[in-house]
């Protein structure tokens, strides 16, 4: 008997790029960011059509017990004295999980619950960061090439980014050439 033998798609560990037909890819600029980086003198001094960064994903069934993978790519920048970072949202379905691995560059990832107790994580090539459900997360890049994670989330899950207009409880910043976490004074 002879079994049929498919090629599944691949990952470049080394730069998060898939090898696969039918890659979703999305670009996220500047301008897409308004009201996420706190110096908002310094946001619209950017070029509104400036990438900040790229999600790749593979295309995928979607329903219960079906999984999406992406590669997020986040450029190196700053908006001020704020790194370059994604929207960040919980799941519609805040029970859902999803699972980060750090491919290349430096940064962090910022947890939420939905008290607004905030942790960061380090990102870098082979970290893995499980976020557990009724968790907001979001990519910051600190450092100076790409940023790139690779992301496997429940199909079913969906992005809630209203959840989060009032933002994150924690702002990275780039202070005296440190690193530093802020708390974000509401109000």
């Amino acid at each position: 008997m002879t079994f049929p033998f498919f090629m599944p798609p691949g990952v470049a560990f080394t730069n998060g790029h898939f090898t696969a037909e039918n890659i979703i890819t999305k670009v996220t600029h500047s301008g897409d960011l308004a009201g996420i980086f706190h110096d908002q003198t310094a946001w619209r001094a950017i070029p509104s059509e400036t990438p900040i960064y790229q999600v790749e994903m593979l295309s995928s069934a979607q329903g219960e017990g079906e999984l999406y993978v992406g590669t997020t790519h986040l450029n190196p920048g700053r908006v001020g004295d704020e790194f370059y970072m994604t929207r960040g949202h919980f799941h519609q379905r805040r029970e859902q999980g999803e699972v980060y691995f750090g491919l290349r560059g430096s940064g962090l990832l910022l947890l939420q619950n939905e008290q607004g107790e905030a942790r960061l994580e380090e990102v870098s090539p082979g970290s893995v960061h499980i976020i557990p459900g009724l968790t907001a997360h979001r990519l910051i890049n600190t450092g100076t090439e790409v940023l790139s994670a690779l992301a496997v989330w429940p199909s079913i899950a969906g992005h809630d980014y209203a959840a989060l207009a009032q933002g994150f409880a924690l702002r990275v910043v780039l202070h005296d050439g440190k690193i530093q976490a802020k708390e974000v004074q509401n109000g």
